[in-house]
């Protein structure tokens, strides 16, 4: 009999932790004394879930064997099924419980509905008419799409679906597929916040170094960020020089030469804006609930951060709360939409309460991956030490290779971050390794700190797990796994081009030299990639 997909998934991941199990010395049923514990095999569960997703194309699954493969290492013994078991549902049900979580959730079900009621009012259709006069080629449209990216650069969570909303209509007029935009859209999120002082990510860094000013240590590290500025370069030179190259060109040569968006019988998302709406719809009802939106998160993360109580503006960022200051702003971004609409007449009173669970509906898958993806990282550090094996490992690599530190950091962060999904995960980990490692003040520190942050964001860029892929592709309203696959050879072009300059750095330790280099590196990349492509075209 011919097994099904979801088959081969469970079946696979029970044969790989089987055999992760034969190999590891496991000692007690409870997780910090296993043998697995703080060892390479800590990283098994998101590996694994990420190396299923890849190739069953089964996301929800995956992640699933991800968490169960790890709650059968946590629990020592595959003579102990229920404990597995067990302890997979409660790192499920702590990843739920937790109140920063359940608030990205919250704000999540908020910004799905205001986009059901921004179509529905009428407000998407009249600025893409709109835009359709304004914004006359392709280039223009992905490069408004990138401004737009950059601009937003408070909250990469509010970045993604914010930016998704507004120009959708106009990338797909366009006939820019679904997966270049949510590759924009991804790389203007965390590329844009992590070189951006006045932003929650910025705030989370500063906040993680002891001993010094973080946020000016922060600021020193930003022209040494190569991951961010040189992912924002690309953006840049592949727009105006239409490059393509890997499975993205096969999606863009759909979206030009048959106006098919989405190339991939995956659409989960097809037809959506295809409802009913209002025929008074203009152009401010797209523009006035988005800005009311951006406003009130700003005022809401200076909040939380105390800018109310007397905290400077700075002050404020740095302390502030993410989950919480964009569930507040999104609650009041909704009220003032549904009294900006009612005033209006552009919606009844019954469509309002219709797009409350149209907007809930709309956000469900990102929801459950959200939630397996939580899961995954917390079992990975909590229960089975994943911390511990990477900062044994890089604090045994100082020493003969001082000089090449920072290109071994970028390496190490982008692994963690791509096998555990979280950015500031990786920070909270190898930042105070790194300032014990090398002496405060010294030039050294800035550039391995910013390999830290650089290489962070690079792993959490490329990952299927990581919070901000899975947002940027529920924005683009982008199948998940298509944006990470057709997504990945641009972000490894930059990574590989990073990697580099970080061994430059490392030997050079001169911020405008360093860079100027990246960017000569990254540039000419770039042009003999377009040479070999349209060679290979011809």
């Amino acid at each position: 009999m011919k097994m099904k997909k979801w088959q081969y998934v469970a079946l696979i991941a029970y044969v790989i932790a089987a055999v992760a199990l034969l190999f590891a010395a496991t000692t007690s049923i409870a997780g910090i004394e296993t043998g697995v514990f703080g060892t390479a095999w800590s990283l098994l569960p998101p590996v694994l879930a990420i190396g299923l997703a890849l190739i069953t194309k089964e996301v929800y699954l995956s992640l699933f064997a991800g968490v169960f493969a790890g709650g059968i290492l946590a629990a020592g013994s595959l003579a102990k099924p229920m404990q597995a078991v067990e302890i997979t549902f409660d790192m499920i049900l702590e990843k739920l419980g937790d109140s920063g979580n359940i608030g990205i959730l919250i704000f999540l079900v908020f910004l799905g509905t205001m986009v059901a009621l921004i179509n529905k009012a009428g407000g998407s259709r009249a600025y893409g008419a709109w835009a359709r006069e304004q914004i006359k080629s392709r280039e223009h449209a992905q490069l408004t799409t990138f401004f737009l990216g950059v601009l937003i650069f408070v909250d990469d969570y509010f970045n993604c679906l914010t930016v998704g909303s507004v120009m959708r209509p106009v990338t797909d007029n366009h006939k820019i597929s679904r997966a270049k935009l949510a590759y924009i859209i991804d790389a203007t999120a965390a590329p844009v916040c992590i070189i951006a002082p006045i932003s929650s990510w910025a705030a989370a860094v500063s906040g993680m170094v002891e001993g010094t000013n973080g946020l000016t240590l922060f600021m020193q590290a930003i022209p040494y960020n190569y991951y961010a500025l040189l992912t924002l370069l690309m953006i840049v030179v592949i727009s105006l020089r239409n490059i393509d190259y890997g499975p993205m060109a096969l999606h863009e040569r759909n979206a030009q030469l048959h106006g098919d968006i989405y190339t991939t019988a995956e659409r989960p998302y097809a037809g959506m804006e295809e409802e009913q709406v209002s025929p008074r719809g203009t152009i401010a009802d797209l523009v006035v609930p988005v800005i009311a939106l951006i406003a009130f998160c700003v005022v809401c993360l200076m909040y939380t951060g105390g800018f109310f109580d007397g905290a400077g503006i700075i002050d404020s960022f740095a302390n502030s709360s993410a989950p919480t200051g964009l569930m507040l702003g999104s609650f009041f971004a909704l009220a003032f939409t549904f009294v900006y609409y009612m005033l209006r007449k552009v919606l009844t009173y019954r469509e309002f309460t219709e797009s409350l669970s149209e907007g809930f509906k709309a956000m469900v898958p990102a929801i459950l991956i959200l939630t397996l993806a939580w899961s995954i990282g917390g079992i990975t550090k909590s229960s089975l030490g994943a911390p511990e094996f990477v900062a044994a490992a890089l604090e045994g690599s100082a020493g003969a290779l001082a000089k090449f530190l920072p290109a071994i950091i970028f390496a190490i962060a982008v692994f963690l971050a791509f096998a555990t999904g979280t950015s500031w995960g990786t920070f909270s980990i190898l930042i105070p390794i790194v300032v014990d490692v090398f002496p405060v003040g010294s030039e050294i520190l800035i550039i391995a700190i910013s390999a830290c942050l650089a290489g962070a964001v690079c792993g959490d860029h490329i990952s299927p797990i990581s919070d901000t892929t899975i947002m940027a592709s529920t924005g683009a309203q982008c199948d998940h796994l298509v944006h990470v696959y057709t997504q990945l050879p641009y972000a490894m072009t930059v990574a590989a081009v990073s990697f580099v300059s970080y061994i430059l750095a490392g030997f050079i330790q001169n911020v405008f030299v360093c860079l100027a280099l990246g960017v000569v590196l990254m540039i000419g990349t770039l042009l003999m990639i377009e040479k070999m492509t349209k060679k290979q075209a011809a």
